[in-house]
Formats: C-alpha cells, structure tokens, sequence
C-alpha cells in the first residue's frame, strides 16, 4: 500500500507529516521506525499524524511519534509546522487553529510574516505533573550520575524537560549525560534534557537531548521549558530569545498565572509518497 507524506521542518526539527482527515491510515511502531529511518524510510525526528476533530471544540487532532515509534503527548515544533500545512493547503480558513493532542488542546495563530504562534499553555512545576519521582517540589533538583552531580530544573509541558545550566552550551555534555538523565529512574516516563547558556535575561542558547531521538537541530517544547525554569530560577525577562543549532525560537511568558507562547518558523520541504 502506497502512503503519501509531506516532509517538514521547524527550524531543522524536521517531521514526517501524514494527512488522514481523507483517508485513514493505519501505522503501527514498526511502520513509524521505517518511515523515520534515514538510510531506510523518508527520514525524521518524529512522525506527525494529522485526524479528523472528534469533537466540536477543537479543529483536527494531531498525533506525534517519535523515531523510535513511541507515541508522546507534545511537541511545539511540530505544533507549528502542522498549523502551516492546514494554513497553507486552505484545511483552514481563518488565522486561529485549534489542534487537539494526547495531552490537551494547543491554538496556533498565523502571524502576518508567515511564521506561527503556538499558545503552550501554563508551565507545570508539580512532580506528579512532570512526571518526576520526588518527594516534594523543589526549585532545583539533584541527582548523582556515574559519581557526577547533576543539578536542573524540571517542568512539564505537556512532556517532561529537565533543564541544565552551562557555561558553554557548544563544550556542554550532551549525548552522554542527556542519555543518562533520560533513562534515570526519577523520570518513569524518561525525560528530554536541555542544557541552557544564558547569554542576557533576554537571550540564551540551548540544545535539547530528546526522547526516543536523541540531540535535534531544535526543540520547541524544550526551548518553551528553558525559559520557564530560566525564569523560575534565574530571572530570565518575560520575552527572551531562544538560539538553537537549527535557528531561533521567540519565548514569551510573564508569570506563572499566564500561557506561555513560542513563535517560530515552519516549513513544507517536498511531498511524497511512499510504496
């Protein structure tokens, strides 16, 4: 059966985006590997799977799975770049988008440059919300990696972060301690891992270590998450910039009784098929 696609990035985070509003497809976790192969498949960091609304409050549902065919419950970039695809093929006439995802509802905006605006709700610091097993909520946490400590901060945004503080993000640890902070046993639902150089209040530089991936040019739930935890521990000002190694992400957030919105590119590479 042959399967069409349309590859997409949001700032080198780059997705395998497949339309079943007009035709169901059925994809299961060896399906989802093979098309997110880059020797094998078509190539990505997660596949993006676009359903029919099952109720009147939202405009379609989206699904997200990551390479290694686990299904997860956010992803901010790829929020974006499924809001360009309805925008842009006309699925929906007006600039507002409601999506509907595992984790709850996020509204996309058209802003007037092309570039899009995704509402990430409000941050969440509880442990049970991350998950994270702890005893209590703390500011910053602690856990000893192969005889190293290891302090971050920890938020959910619809998926679980922890956020590293470096001094230089380009000398940071990412593979070997991104992979061993993912699969510690405090995360039951192991975690992304960012690792965050603030450059000013208003500007810094990440890079993101993600489940089920590994490091990608980008991560907008990641960059969304080092700015909560930044402004949560370190006094980051309520808009910041956001560089990552695929490009730059805009950051707003006032306060904790307030959404938080991220504003980024989102681009339609070519469509395919795949038989």
């Amino acid at each position: 059966m042959s399967l069409k696609f349309i590859k997409m990035q949001g700032l080198g985070n780059d997705f395998v985006v497949i339309d079943c509003v007009k035709e169901k497809v059925e994809l299961n976790t060896i399906a989802i590997r093979h098309i997110a192969d880059r020797h094998l498949g078509v190539g990505c960091d997660q596949v993006l799977v676009i359903e029919p609304a099952d109720a009147a409050d939202h405009d379609y549902r989206y699904r997200i799975f990551n390479a290694d065919g686990n299904e997860v419950a956010q992803c901010g970039n790829g929020a974006r770049c499924v809001a360009h695809y309805l925008f842009t093929e006309n699925l929906i006439r007006k600039n507002v988008l409601l999506l509907a995802t595992v984790s709850g509802k996020i509204e996309l905006m058209r802003e007037e440059n092309g570039e899009i605006t995704a509402n990430m709700g409000k941050p969440q610091f509880a442990p049970d919300d991350i998950p994270l097993q702890m005893d209590q909520a703390q500011n910053e946490y602690q856990l000893l990696l192969e005889d190293k400590v290891i302090r971050f901060g920890a938020v959910s945004m619809g998926n679980p972060h922890a956020v590293i503080r470096v001094g230089d993000v380009l000398e940071a640890p990412v593979q070997s301690i991104g992979q061993l902070l993912q699969q510690h046993a405090a995360f039951p639902k192991q975690v992304n891992v960012g690792f965050m150089e603030i450059i000013s209040p208003e500007h810094i530089r990440l890079r993101v270590y993600e489940r089920g991936v590994g490091e990608t040019l980008a991560c907008g739930s990641g960059a969304c998450a080092a700015v909560a935890v930044g402004r949560h521990l370190y006094d980051l000002s309520p808009r910041v910039r956001v560089d990552l190694p695929g490009g730059t992400l805009k950051i707003k957030w006032h306060s904790p009784q307030d959404d938080l919105f991220m504003t980024g590119p989102a681009k339609t590479v070519f469509k395919g098929e795949l038989i």
